[in-house]
């Protein structure tokens, strides 16, 4: 699509709506699910109807702490779906705003969390809709359901029905112990937030055709560990069959990098160290502290090989072909660690020269030749590249497995500079930049660390005509597996692209573009080689 006819169809969807809905007539009447009716309430465009904070497990508290998620009680009458359920025990932004807890009407945090929301443009329990549900980002530590940047009536105005859910964060999501290892009857500990991940997937398999959704056409899609909990649950034997379809933005199975997984021994070594130190001694104790005090002193592992979700190195699984046989839409953005610039000293040129070693071990001569520095401002232009650049080569990699699987797989490219307000950090194609394209909800708060202006991007055409690019793409894999569309540019499969191409997406113009040069693919191959091994 050019953006002329983007910014004429945004301009005609604008007069529709200030025209004014002739009446709501969306699901009008209480949806039954498994567990009770519940009734939603409209959504912010008209034929949108939005169900808040149903519960999909019972409360992980007490001894169902760092339990796999049971069954919610069944109610009775009609429960009003209409307020997003509390967010999981996490940290408050602090000197950043933590879009989950920290904006005027976020919904509070407990560890009674295990909540869900549905976006549904469907008129009937009979349309057939396809399904995408989101894992937020947060560094496995912190991240809601509720996050405004996540709302859903967008997408939901383009045709699909949007999940979002809470998952456990932290020591309560990501911990291994030996002793709730050994309750476990898959004798498996530590993945608590992929478990309830899947537990939502089985929701929406057994109650999403009632919202007008098809059970049998799912995308998962998230970003950072949202998009790694995506690799891990391609590769999961335990979600088989639950989706169809992901989409991982800047994150794989090996997380924002290139290395082998925790195995659950070293986890569980970890959680008995930090728990002796506390004066815990059983499980009993372990549970009876205080929700807040086991997140701020237990250690949060984020996902390992747990012998049961993950039963081995994820890089081995999508080596030998043994991850779920699902279409895959993966990327990053051009600018993902330009928020690590504010980390450490300033760099020097004499630094970025020392610091090879440290940077590349023993490939320190090949990482100096794939990123060359002969000034000062060469060394501290290029600082935060190198981890920008692994996580390009990490997604490709998702792609390149899955499609020797023989299914569809689709790599992107970020590139797009959002606008940022006067006297704040120019974070460029930052982590996190193309969220609220992909949502195309611009004036929406941002996340950390991408911090461009909801305000100057919202009132600029051409970012409206991107953003309903981008989500434009989104949906399309979502409803049939390929990102293309009638006036979207071409979006090569990744089997077409050259080694050194990508599909980029930015707003001069998205199509077949530079990505990783030579140098820097055999740097990342060969360091694959040498810290993971998994051919």
């Amino acid at each position: 699509m050019s953006f002329a006819a983007g910014i004429l169809r945004i301009a005609l969807a604008s007069a529709m709506l200030a025209a004014g809905p002739a009446a709501h007539a969306a699901l009008g009447k209480p949806v039954k699910t498994r567990s009770g009716l519940v009734s939603g309430t409209p959504g912010k465009l008209p034929g949108i109807t939005v169900f808040k904070g149903i519960p999909f497990a019972a409360a992980p508290v007490g001894d169902l702490r760092w339990k796999p998620p049971q069954p919610v009680k069944a109610w009775s009458g009609v429960r009003a779906a209409d307020k997003f359920g509390k967010v999981c025990i996490q940290p408050p932004g602090g000197n950043r705003m933590n879009a989950a807890t920290d904006m005027p009407d976020s919904p509070g945090m407990s560890e009674d969390c295990l909540f869900l929301n549905v976006w549904t443009p469907a008129r009937t329990g009979k349309e057939k809709l396809p399904v995408m549900i989101w894992l937020y980002g947060g560094a496995y530590g912190e991240g809601g359901g509720s996050a405004p940047f996540s709302e859903g009536d967008q997408l939901a105005k383009k045709g699909v029905v949007l999940v979002t859910f809470n998952y456990r964060v932290g020591s309560l999501g990501f911990m291994a112990h030996p002793a709730l290892t050994a309750e476990s009857p898959h004798k498996a500990s530590g993945n608590y937030a992929l478990m309830d991940a899947i537990e939502t997937f089985r929701w929406v398999r057994n109650n999403i055709a009632a919202f007008g959704g098809d059970p049998n056409n799912v995308t998962i899609f998230g970003e950072s560990a949202g998009a790694a909990m995506n690799g891990g649950l391609v590769g999961s034997p335990v979600a088989k069959g639950l989706f169809k379809r992901a989409i991982a933005e800047s994150g794989g199975w090996m997380g924002l990098g290139i290395a082998k997984m925790i195995p659950r021994e070293v986890a569980e070594a970890a959680a008995v160290k930090a728990a002796d130190g506390l004066g815990l001694k059983s499980l009993a104790d372990l549970r009876a502290l205080p929700a807040q005090e086991a997140f701020a002193k237990l250690p949060r592992q984020g996902m390992i090989v747990d012998g049961w979700v993950i039963p081995e190195d994820l890089s081995v699984t999508f080596a030998k072909g043994r991850q779920n046989p699902v279409d895959v839409l993966v990327g990053s953005n051009g600018e993902e660690g330009s928020f690590t610039a504010a980390f450490g000293p300033p760099m020097t040129l004499a630094s970025w020269k020392e610091g090879a070693a440290k940077r590349w071990g023993t490939l320190a001569d090949a990482g100096l030749a794939a990123y060359p520095a002969t000034t000062e401002a060469e060394a501290k232009a290029i600082a935060s590249v190198p981890f920008s650049d692994a996580l390009a080569w990490n997604m490709r990699q998702f792609a390149e497995r899955q499609a020797k699987t023989g299914k569809n797989a689709w790599l992107y490219y970020f590139t797009h500079q959002p606008p940022y307000d006067p006297g704040k950090p120019n974070l460029g194609a930052a982590h996190t930049a193309e969220i609220p394209y992909v949502f195309n909800n611009l004036a929406a708060p941002r996340t950390f660390p991408g911090q461009s202006s909801p305000t100057l991007s919202s009132a600029d055409p051409r970012e409206m005509a991107f953003a309903d690019q981008v989500s434009s793409y989104w949906v399309n894999f979502a409803r049939t597996g390929n990102p293309n569309g009638a006036g979207l540019p071409e979006w090569p499969a990744v089997t077409k692209l050259a080694p050194t191409e990508a599909m980029v997406l930015d707003i001069d113009g998205s199509g077949r573009g530079p990505w990783l040069t030579k140098p820097k693919i055999e740097l990342y191959n060969q360091m694959y080689q040498r810290d993971v091994g998994a051919n």
